[in-house]
Formats: C-alpha cells, sequence, structure tokens
C-alpha cells in the first residue's frame, strides 16, 4: 500500500502463479468521512483466468487435497485468531477500510466482524462439519456404512464464488466451506466490497502456506464476459449471491453440466407474542428487535422487515412500535446510518408516501430521521420494505393469523425471529417450516446466523460435495483376490 497525495490505495484480489506485472489492474474509488480510498483490482483475460484455474487445481491436487479436516481447521482458527486481534495489521485494516468502501459506522462493522469471526473458531468450526456430516471422516477417507461396503466424500474439482458486497467480508462463509470440503476455489469480487476476501487468502498463507496457492481471489466488471465464461468452463461447481434476476443470467451461462448454488433475496420476519410484552419484557424486546433492524441497515438477507406483534398484553402492539422507534434513535446516536445515494433515498421517500397514502398505516418518528417504523392495525402482507432501517410493526390478534400472509411469499422466505414461550415456540416453528421458512431465531439474534446454520434450508458441505460408494459386493468380490487367500 502507497500513500499518494490524500488518496490512499490497496491492491485487492490474489493471484497465486500470475506475476502483478502481467496483469491490468481496474481502480474502483471510494469516499467516506473524508476518507480517499483507490482499491486495484485485477482485470484477467480469458488466457490469465484459465492458467489461474489450472494453476490453483494443481496445488490442491498437491497438498489440499490430502489434507485432514483436522489440519484445515487448525489453520482457519488460527486465521481467525488472527482477525480476532486488534493489533494485528490485517485486522486493522478491516477496521479501517471496511467502512470505507461500505459507508457504514466504523463502531457497527468493528462489533459486526467480532461477532462474525467468534463463528469460525475450532469448537464452532467442528460443530460445522459435524452438522452435515454423521462421520467427518468421510471427508478424509472411505468410511464403513451401517448397510455395508464404504463411503467417501470428494469436494469439487474446481468451485467458482460469486459475491454480494452487501455485507463486509460475506465471502468468508464460502471460503470456509470450500477449504472443508477440500475444494480449490476462485472466487469474484463484488465491487462494492473488493478487500476481505484477498486479505483472507493472505492470511490463510502466512499461518498455513500449504494452502497458498490452492484459491484465488479476481474481479470482473458487471456480469463479465470472456474471462467469466473462460472461468465458468474450468469450474463443476458455482455458489453465487445476488437479485434473482442476476442469479438466473448466471444460470443460463453455465454449462449444463455445472452445479449451481445460487442464494438469492429473501424476506426476514419476526413474531412477537402477547406474553413477552409486559411492561417489563417489552422495552427490552424492542431494543432487540432495534437491533436486528440496525445491523448493517437490513442488507443481509436475514434482516426483518415485518415485526407482527400479538395484541392482548398489558404492552399494545402501538407502544411497542413506539419503543422500536426510539431503540433505533438511540442507535443512531451510537451507530449512524450510511449516507444514502440518490436513487436509495428516493426508495426510502416513496416507501413512507406509500404507508401514509395507503390509509392503512401510521409513520412514527420525523419523516426525515434516519430510520422509519410504520405502524399498521390490520393484519398485512409480508412485502419488503425500503430497507436502511425502515421496518413495519403490524398488529395481529393471533400470531397463527401470520402463517397464511407469510405462506404467500414462500419463495423468498428464510428467517423467522420468534419471541415465545417454549411450547408456542414449536408448535409455531412447525407451522412457519411448513409455509416455507428455514431460519427461526431468538429476536436479536436474527442479523447473527449460528455457524453451521443451513443457508436457505440447505446444507453447507453436503450440498458441496459428492458422495463415492464402495459397495458390499465390491468388498467380497475383492476377498477371493487378495495376496493371502491363496
Amino acid at each position: 500500500m502507497t500513500d499518494r497525495t490524500s488518496v490512499m490505495r490497496i491492491q485487492a484480489g490474489y493471484l497465486p502463479g500470475l506475476r502483478d506485472e502481467d496483469v491490468q489492474w481496474h481502480p474502483l474509488h471510494f469516499a467516506h468521512n473524508g476518507q480517499q480510498l483507490e482499491v486495484l483490482v485485477p482485470a484477467l483475460t480469458a488466457a490469465q483466468m484459465q492458467a489461474l484455474a489450472r494453476h490453483v487445481r494443481a496445488a490442491a491436487d498437491a497438498s489440499l487435497r490430502s489434507m485432514p479436516v483436522a489440519e484445515i481447521i487448525d489453520a482457519i482458527d488460527r486465521a481467525m485468531a488472527r482477525l480476532l486481534h486488534r493489533s494485528d495489521p490485517y485486522r486493522q485494516q478491516a477496521e479501517a477500510w471496511l467502512p470505507v468502501v461500505s459507508g457504514y459506522d466504523a463502531d457497527m462493522v468493528r462489533l459486526g466482524l467480532t461477532g462474525f469471526f467468534k463463528t469460525f473458531r475450532a469448537p464452532q468450526l467442528r460443530r460445522f462439519v459435524a452438522e452435515d456430516f454423521a462421520n467427518p471422516a468421510v471427508l478424509d477417507g472411505f468410511q464403513p456404512t451401517a448397510k455395508g461396503g464404504a463411503v467417501r466424500a470428494f469436494g469439487p474439482n474446481l468451485l467458482v464464488h460469486g459475491w454480494a458486497g452487501n455485507v463486509p467480508a460475506l465471502s468468508l462463509w464460502s471460503l470456509v466451506c470450500s477449504l472443508l470440503v477440500k475444494a480449490p476455489s476462485i472466487g469474484k469480487l463484488a465491487s462494492a466490497e473488493p478487500l476481505f476476501a484477498g486479505w483472507f487468502a493472505r492470511l490463510l498463507a502466512e499461518v498455513h502456506p500449504p494452502l497458498a496457492d490452492c484459491l484465488a481471489v479476481v474481479w470482473w466488471s458487471g456480469a463479465g464476459g470472456q474471462e467469466a465464461d473462460a472461468l465458468y468452463a474450468e469450474a463443476d461447481t458455482v455458489l453465487a449471491y445476488g437479485s434473482n434476476h442476476t442469479l438466473d443470467a448466471l444460470r443460463q451461462r453455465l454449462p449444463v453440466t455445472t452445479r449451481f448454488l445460487p442464494h438469492g433475496h429473501k424476506l426476514g420476519f419476526g413474531m412477537v407474542a402477547s406474553h413477552a410484552l409486559d411492561t417489563l419484557k417489552a422495552p427490552a424486546m424492542a431494543r432487540l428487535a432495534a437491533w436486528d433492524v440496525m445491523r448493517y441497515d437490513q442488507q443481509g438477507c436475514y434482516s426483518p422487515h415485518v415485526f407482527y406483534v400479538e395484541r392482548g398484553a398489558a404492552v399494545s402492539p402501538r407502544v411497542f412500535a413506539d419503543y422500536l422507534a426510539a431503540e433505533l434513535a438511540n442507535l443512531q446516536r451510537r451507530f449512524a446510518r450510511r449516507e444514502l445515494e440518490l436513487e436509495e433515498g428516493t426508495a426510502v421517500a416513496r416507501w413512507q408516501q406509500g404507508v401514509e397514502w395507503s390509509g392503512q398505516g401510521e409513520l412514527l418518528g420525523p419523516v426525515d430521521a434516519p430510520w422509519s417504523v410504520a405502524y399498521h392495525d390490520t393484519l398485512q402482507p409480508l412485502t419488503p420494505t425500503a430497507l436502511y432501517r425502515t421496518i413495519a410493526v403490524v398488529a395481529v390478534d393471533r400470531l397463527d393469523d401470520v402463517i397464511p400472509v407469510v405462506a404467500a411469499q414462500r419463495d423468498f422466505l428464510q428467517t423467522a425471529g420468534l419471541a415465545t414461550s417454549p411450547e408456542e415456540l414449536y408448535r409455531l416453528a412447525g407451522l412457519l417450516g411448513a409455509a416455507g421458512v428455514t431460519r427461526i431465531s431468538a429476536i436479536g439474534s436474527m442479523s447473527m446466523p449460528e455457524a453451521g446454520w443451513h443457508h436457505d434450508g440447505r446444507f453447507n458441505l453436503l450440498d458441496l460435495v459428492r458422495m463415492t460408494e464402495i459397495e458390499q459386493s465390491a468388498e467380497i468380490a475383492a476377498q477371493p483376490l487378495a495376496l493371502y487367500a491363496d
């Protein structure tokens, strides 16, 4: 990194096997709170992309494929220990520059990174692997099966990641998954957050050099052209995040034999039962709900858009909405919402006008505040807000009334935050699961998924591997051919 005048310059990406001087570097410009940053991202040719893919694959064949999963977990854990230490140079870079490229409040980013990195320590990673594999040893070699014979899991020949840039360091999730299944991988940076993936690749190479050439981090503009097609042609698995339109376009350009794992836009919501709304519990519940709204300004697929609040308690849904508005105002003083682009601000204003003009809702607080709570006294459909700390509170007579409303959005459901009794938790969870919800969390934890959660209801690791079975018939047939059989 070099400082030229008042502009900081950082070279992003990670290209093992390629020389920097042979690569064309494209500048991306960012500015935030008076800081200027120029990020140089690699713009590879189709031939360079093909060479990089083959280099990464060969390196994985030489080291990663035969590396025990325990050794991989240890390497990731050591990298996470570095990232959790605020005096580490990589952590300091993340705290200094991720707020600049994302526009998020620096303290929000700092706390968010710490919470995120903690989910990738060794104990959590072991649980992560055990969540998908009853016997994690199948990742290291053939293991006996109950029906006879043996089975082993093999990761992709080359995994390509397409990352979104709405949440800082989001790339870490899929990179860790690829490492755990021993897959060589190449990730495509998001222009909105082009920094963290390259930092993580370099850090991993430092803490465990055998992994240095087993992954790469690249970039191309928009959907890409021949360079993107060259990489997709080398991959047998593509994992991508983005809008449903973007994912559909990507699906159509992949070879039919390529496994495609898309993660598109989702709708989150919360449900608050009446017994969570006495005069002691309700303010605390509103505080937790406000944190879910505030974190990364609802940019995560797990963020809430609506809270359905049950009537019949000492604290009414309308008063709960007031509590929520007050908590969002408090959080704004601590973690200021990032400055909105013109299009984003227009979307917020349009959402506010829609609430007011519908005649069915009421906006709480100043219309120009950097947060917005809409209160509805009648049951409303689950629809997206304008994000950026805009949230709806909807009063309902019974939480059961919400089920058919959210079921209408089955294709977009993911996270539901619940505040209810233990007995009601499991009953409502059954109804929500049948309606299409794939993750149920506490309110306050909606935007902080646990390690190993089933993203969009799927398996993070199992979806990446193919299973090779040795049938019992092969074992039996091999016995007479043993050297000791004569």
